[in-house]
């Protein structure tokens, strides 16, 4: 089956009958909903917060950051901004607002004291390609997620762009986005090693710590792999700090991933079991 980053350009894929199919599947909904509460997990995020929603999409993400309830967001009340670079699907998302507002009862005042805020009131969103940087000033955002979505850097639909300079500007301008000590965590889908590795690579030169968590390893179908960062350095030993990202579950690995001498051994590597390359 071809990948949608191998059929057409994100804007042109996502069009106004694939978003529309997309946000409407009820299977898609539930893995988003899993995928982005296995982010909030990783994240490990102590209060309320201010979180960047990295291609957003229809908002099927922000509606799960916006849950005030203890099984996602222990009660905590997180506010979002969203960035897409499909027109169509941000569509979707307004539509989707329009219709929770005109659902919603006009006196919202029970459900704020009650914790329970949910839906898209508390996110915004706004048309923007992350391959040109995050377009946000210094430390805006106290973390950031990103679900199915920063494997896309990787194309090269013309001849101007260069997805290495695509993906560098990214992180630089995101690690610039975020807090003193702000998380990142990015659910995605590489179509082989050699993009893992570029993700690391860079993320690492720029100034992020942390790595790779794999979950369900032995799974073709349900592996799913996460970009798990923190601005500035964070040693092993400081992985059950109650303020660092939720490392749980993740074992460390010591070895040098990096190193193109064990690139032949990364596979079975990665395969074998649950784990977490620290850099």
């Amino acid at each position: 089956m071809s990948r949608p980053e191998e059929i057409a350009p994100p804007e042109l894929f996502y069009n106004s009958k694939e978003s529309k199919k997309y946000t409407e599947n009820s299977r898609v909904q539930y893995i988003q909903y899993v995928m982005t509460k296995r982010s909030l997990e990783l994240l490990n995020l102590k209060k309320s917060s201010f979180i960047l929603d990295i291609g957003c999409g229809s908002c099927l993400s922000g509606e799960i950051i916006s849950s005030a309830t203890e099984e996602v967001n222990q009660g905590m009340n997180h506010y979002w901004t969203g960035l897409d670079i499909s027109p169509d699907m941000l569509e979707q998302a307004i539509i989707r607002k329009e219709e929770q507002k005109f659902n919603t009862n006009d006196d919202d005042s029970d459900d704020e004291e009650s914790g329970d805020v949910g839906g898209l009131r508390n996110g915004d969103m706004m048309l923007h390609d992350m391959g040109q940087g995050i377009p946000f000033r210094a430390g805006s955002f106290d973390a950031a997620i990103s679900i199915s979505a920063i494997q896309w850097l990787f194309n090269k639909d013309n001849n101007n762009q260069d997805p290495i300079k695509r993906i560098r500007r990214f992180f630089e301008s995101l690690y610039s986005s975020l807090t003193k000590n702000g998380k990142f965590v990015a659910q995605f889908y590489p179509a082989n090693d050699d993009q893992i590795d570029t993700f690391l690579q860079i993320a690492k030169q720029t100034g992020f710590s942390g790595g790779l968590v794999i979950d369900n390893p032995e799974s073709k179908k349900n592996k799913k792999y996460y970009l798990v960062l923190s601005c500035g350095t964070m040693s092993s030993n400081d992985a059950d700090d109650a303020d660092n990202l939720n490392l749980s579950g993740a074992a460390m690995d010591a070895s040098n991933i990096h190193d193109k001498k064990d690139i032949k051994k990364k596979e079975v590597m990665v395969c074998l079991r649950v784990k977490n390359h620290l850099f």
